[in-house]
Formats: C-alpha cells, sequence, structure tokens
C-alpha cells in the first residue's frame, strides 16, 4: 500500500510505533540526514519503507493492508 491508502489515524499509529522503534535502537531503513526519531520514522513512512502491516476488521472481515 502507499501512504496515501491509509487513514489519518493509521498513518499516526504506524509513524508513532516506528519512531518508538526506531528511539529503542531498530535499524533505520532509508538514508535520511534526520536525527530524530519521528523525523526518521516520517522519512520511512514517505518512502513506503515501514515495516508494519495494519488489519482492518470491516464486518465480519480481516482485510491485512
Amino acid at each position: 500500500m502507499t501512504a496515501t491508502d491509509y487513514t489519518r489515524y493509521e498513518r499516526a499509529r504506524i509513524v508513532g510505533a516506528r519512531a518508538l522503534q526506531i528511539s529503542m535502537g531498530a535499524p533505520i531503513l532509508v538514508r535520511t540526514e534526520k536525527i530524530d526519531p519521528l523525523g526518521i520514522a516520517m522519512a520511512e513512512f514517505e518512502a513506503d519503507r515501514v515495516p508494519i502491516t495494519v488489519r482492518r476488521h470491516i464486518g465480519n472481515k480481516t482485510e491485512d493492508v
């Protein structure tokens, strides 16, 4: 999925979770000059390199995005 296919709530959750992972020492997946974890997570999200899966529950069906 691309960055435009997520809701703003999913985007906030993805970027926040990834920023926490980066601050705890996770490897950085893009080249960037940013030094703060939130900026790095945003750069990864915009480059579509975030290793997080979103699972949506719609009615009785579950869909991995």
